[in-house]
């Protein structure tokens, strides 16, 4: 399993997990992170989930919202890592981490794909599907 830790914005770690979304997220889709997209994740909170030699397996953000309520995005996790329990410990952890901060809801906006995964953790699908980066999502959310 997985070793879990907040990570800080612009630090080897972070360069490492944003290495890790776009192979993940971004380049099957033929898109890329402009600097300016990055930029606007300092105040987010990145939790980073480690293998045993210290490598950045999987990532998640959360970006407050308001007072109550707190969005996990750009969630990934290593294609060699997948199904083994990595992304169930980091939204976990997320929802340890918002919890801690007491945020009462976690919401999210999960691609068509991930749907049954957000599902088995509890989540509820809220509204209509819709398309965001070229492909069919839906809005997720959990009460904490």
């Amino acid at each position: 399993m997985s070793n879990i830790h907040q990570i800080e914005f612009a630090t080897p770690e972070y360069d490492e997990s944003v290495a890790l979304r776009y192979e993940v997220l971004r380049k099957p889709l033929g898109l890329y992170y402009s600097p300016e997209q990055l930029a606007t994740e300092w105040s987010d909170i990145h939790l980073a989930a480690f293998d045993p030699a210290g490598n950045v397996v999987g990532i998640l953000l959360l970006t407050a919202v308001n007072e109550q309520e707190i969005k996990m995005r750009q969630v990934a996790v290593a294609p060699d890592q997948q199904g083994k329990g990595v992304g169930a410990s980091l939204v976990e952890a997320s929802e340890d981490t918002a919890r801690s901060m007491n945020f009462k809801k976690i919401t999210l906006h999960a691609r068509e794909t991930a749907v049954p995964f957000y599902l088995r953790l509890e989540y509820q699908a809220v509204g209509d599907r819709f398309e965001e980066v070229g492909i069919p999502h839906f809005k997720m959310e959990k009460t904490l």
